[in-house]
């Protein structure tokens, strides 16, 4: 990578960088690749990611060596398993154990005074959702939150207010 490249990896690609990446990487060789795993791992992306993105179901059926239809029907197949984000925008915050220490529920209580959603709602507007997840596995950035695939560390809530305005502010 040339010094010129910006972070923004495209929609379809999995940045290296991102901790839920490596959560679900972990997963996957802990599982050794094995095809009869993948129920579990898709339980672990779902937790990372709040939903299952296209990209991170094509992302597992590679490392698995299984066609991505099958990682696709099984999905459908699951009810518990959610294919869409909700909202135009995103804003996952993650309740693991050191995020939850360090105020995770006080940023869901500011997000719920701003914007009166609470996690898996949608604003009217379909500008915002809000999800939770349950590790995204950057726990020393504690509390972490996901803006539309972009993490951010130690967010305080009125970060985490600007950082939602900032996306949703209508041009």
């Amino acid at each position: 990578m040339t010094a010129h490249t910006h972070h923004h990896v495209h929609e379809h690609e999995l940045s290296k960088t991102d901790p839920r990446v490596k959560l679900l990487a972990a997963k996957i060789k802990k599982e050794n690749h094995k095809p009869d795993a993948l129920i579990e791992i898709l339980h672990t992306a779902q937790n990372a990611f709040g939903y299952l993105p296209k990209e991170v179901l094509v992302y597992i059926a590679h490392e698995l060596k299984l066609p991505p239809s099958r990682v696709f029907s099984t999905v459908t197949f699951y009810h518990f398993f959610s294919l869409k984000s909700k909202g135009e925008h995103t804003c996952l915050v993650c309740t693991g154990t050191a995020c939850y220490v360090k105020g995770a529920q006080a940023l869901l209580n500011k997000i719920e005074s701003q914007f009166a959603l609470k996690p898996g709602q949608v604003t009217t507007d379909n500008k915002l959702g809000v999800a939770v997840a349950r590790c995204i596995g950057a726990c020393g950035l504690a509390p972490a939150v996901v803006i539309d695939n972009e993490v951010q560390g130690k967010v305080t809530a009125d970060d985490l207010i600007n950082s939602i305005n900032g996306k949703i502010a209508t041009i």
